[in-house]
């Protein structure tokens, strides 16, 4: 249920009437645009008299919320959230490449693709310390390792870093993270979601290869529901019966997502192809239906990569892309 203000209603009445609410069993989701003010109610709200609701001074309208997801709803907040990163903001209007190597390998070659892709135009540096591999004799990612030479990285070139956890008990290697991303493998691995939400950092949620939005949009709830609100959405490909590419890239997700969330959402056309010559039109296409950004895999040495080289870009093709894709941002965005 959500409870549209009148214009004008002042703080002390907003705050009885979410005090009212709360003694009732409900939280209440506070959400402040240019024109209205809307309460969000969270948990039974069959026990709220709308007729009661609807004789209160301060109360325009009251509207039951069919849909399961509440925070993650834009209903709730009909204003685009801006996810801050350290300074580097991404959502309602703000637009960042979030670029780097699958995994991490050395540290020469994670501090150089960092130097290369925050000269192009990338707002934030990806790379995997603990990696989620469909065979266990594949490259499992240098684990601790992996987060340290990534914050070596950071320190060079001041890139906020992006990485992925796959358990719970990875947490402690976190600290210095500065967006935790969930796979699409744990996308509804509910136990770890819960985890994040105590945090207080960025979470970049991955589509599972088989998810609905709404699915998806329910695991940005479990992150929500803890109180973490940080959480950017991350289109990766959806597994069809299509063979030719490693994911099927549903990119229609992204204008429908911008309606249904106010959550950003990026997309990564690497693991969506799996093909390195693909990754651009895929990019172009990502921010031409209004993506808040692209996350794309560069490795300084594609063919000696330790893991997905047949997907990642050098660094002169993402210099390309970059500026590709900021030629098609202008012009949507005239």
């Amino acid at each position: 249920m959500i409870a549209i203000l009148k214009h004008g209603a002042s703080d002390k009445q907003i705050e009885n009437l979410c005090t009212w609410f709360g003694n009732r069993g409900l939280s209440v989701h506070l959400s402040k645009g240019e024109s209205h003010t809307i309460l969000g109610l969270i948990g039974d709200t069959t026990r709220i008299d709308t007729d009661l609701l609807m004789g209160l001074d301060i109360i325009e309208s009251v509207k039951r919320v069919s849909e399961p997801y509440k925070s993650a709803n834009r209903k709730f907040h009909p204003e685009d959230t801006i996810v801050d990163v350290g300074g580097v903001k991404i959502g309602g209007g703000n637009f960042q490449f979030i670029a780097g190597p699958c995994s991490v390998e050395t540290h020469e070659q994670i501090c150089e693709v960092a130097g290369r892709v925050k000269t192009a135009g990338a707002g934030m540096l990806r790379g995997g310390a603990f990696k989620p591999r469909t065979s266990p004799y594949s490259f499992q990612g240098l684990q601790g390792e992996g987060i340290r030479l990534l914050e070596e990285a950071k320190a060079k070139t001041g890139l906020p870093i992006v990485t992925e956890v796959m358990d719970i008990h990875q947490l402690e290697y976190f600290d210095n993270v500065d967006v935790i991303q969930v796979g699409a493998r744990n996308m509804q691995n509910f136990e770890l979601l819960k985890e994040l939400g105590k945090m207080s950092k960025p979470i970049l949620l991955k589509r599972g290869m088989a998810s609905t939005l709404q699915e998806l949009l329910m695991s940005a709830e479990y992150i929500m529901a803890g109180g973490n609100e940080q959480v950017i959405l991350c289109e990766r490909g959806i597994r069809t019966f299509e063979t030719a590419t490693r994911n099927t890239l549903d990119l229609s997700c992204v204008p429908l997502l911008h309606e249904m969330t106010h959550l950003p959402v990026v997309v990564d056309p690497s693991h969506a192809t799996g093909i390195a010559k693909l990754v651009k039109p895929m990019a172009l296409a990502a921010a031409a239906c209004g993506a808040d950004g692209i996350m794309i895999e560069v490795h300084n040495d594609p063919k000696n990569a330790l893991c997905d080289g047949a997907q990642s870009l050098t660094p002169d093709e993402f210099d390309d892309v970059v500026s590709c894709v900021n030629a098609i941002r202008e012009v949507i965005t005239k």
